[in-house]
């Protein structure tokens, strides 16, 4: 499968840390991003890449050349002047051909199912979309209940956030949208094509991604970013992101609002929470991967816990979450999981 980078970015937000390397080159975790990206590429399918340049393109076509170390094919096509993002993938034009293409900043980190992007897209443009909770930044996406893109607010003040999704530079393109740029013009998604688009009708699809994504714009997202991949928030292309440990906040709140109401009945918190009454005996304790707590014992006193927990949870008035209650105890059962 093909692909168009979109990697001529000069990062002039990120001057204070990048010493004036490209945006795309910028390391992350001791890597650069942009070979990070390639990664993510390979392991979707994706093994035949075109490279925008403009800024410093040498130092791209010198880290990466034709590809062949990194287990995919490169080309590039370098503009004088910048084409802005639909110019720069009209300028691949004859390296996309007839068919359908994925196109993706450089600058952006991810670890986006790709594949299924492309695979899923069916007609115009699909745009890949991503929940933030800070939204003015970027470009935000309004659709339909069944994801047909109706509008595009572009960097809006609060006044006029209308919703938290917003475009993530990855789009999954028909040959139908790209004949609409002109060639050897400036012209971009978010200013040009995408409200033309509209106007004539053409089929838009924005589709919510599941995983991470950061534009490392900005000193502070790019510090974020590599702090996330750290934490393993952020699946590091390659083989070496580790383990996804999801922050909750949920467990250590939960735990915190058993233990303030079992401090007056004998509990004991020297290896989690252990309590030991009538009922018999049961220790709660978060687990340290997700967000879910163990609970262990005889089967009233286990019971008598959950209880005591779920009531507090509905107490603190917060809507249904990504929490499980999981037993270990041969007494009750074999390890099940319910859900809450």
């Amino acid at each position: 499968m093909k692909a168009v980078i979109l990697s001529g970015g000069e990062g002039t937000r990120l001057r204070a840390v990048s010493g004036g390397l490209p945006k795309p080159m910028m390391p992350l975790l001791g890597t650069p991003l942009l070979e990070r990206t390639v990664a993510l590429l390979r392991e979707n399918g994706f093994d035949r890449l075109c490279m925008t340049l403009h800024y410093e393109p040498e130092v791209i076509r010198r880290h990466f050349g034709s590809g062949g170390r990194f287990g995919v094919k490169i080309e590039y096509r370098e503009e004088t002047e910048p084409l802005g993002t639909a110019g720069a993938v009209k300028n691949c034009a004859d390296f996309i051909g007839g068919e359908p293409i994925l196109v993706m900043s450089g600058d952006c980190a991810c670890d986006y199912d790709l594949a299924a992007l492309l695979r899923e897209h069916t007609e115009g443009v699909t745009v890949a979309l991503a929940a933030h909770a800070e939204p003015l930044p970027y470009g935000l996406v309004v659709t339909d209940g069944a994801g047909r893109i109706t509008g595009f607010v572009e960097k809006p003040s609060w006044e006029r956030v209308v919703t938290d999704r917003v475009s993530t530079g990855i789009y999954a393109l028909s040959p139908e949208a790209l004949e609409r740029v002109p060639a050897g013009e400036k012209y971009d998604f978010a200013k040009d094509l995408f409200p033309r688009l509209l106007a004539e009708g053409v089929p838009m699809t924005g589709r919510v991604m599941e995983g991470y994504w950061c534009d490392i714009g900005t000193p502070e997202a790019y510090y974020q970013c590599n702090l996330d991949a750290l934490r393993g928030l952020y699946r590091l292309p390659g083989g070496d992101g580790g383990r996804r440990i999801l922050p909750c906040r949920d467990r250590a709140r939960l735990m915190r609002a058993v233990s303030e109401a079992m401090v007056g009945f004998g509990a004991d918190f020297s290896d989690g929470l252990t309590v030991q009454n009538e009922n018999g005996r049961a220790h709660l304790a978060p687990l340290p991967d997700r967000c879910a707590l163990s609970l262990d014992g005889d089967a009233a006193a286990v019971r008598a816990l959950e209880t005591l927990a779920r009531r507090l949870e509905a107490q603190a008035g917060q809507p249904p979450r990504h929490f499980d209650f999981r037993y270990f105890s041969s007494k009750i059962r074999p390890e099940s999981t319910r859900t809450v």
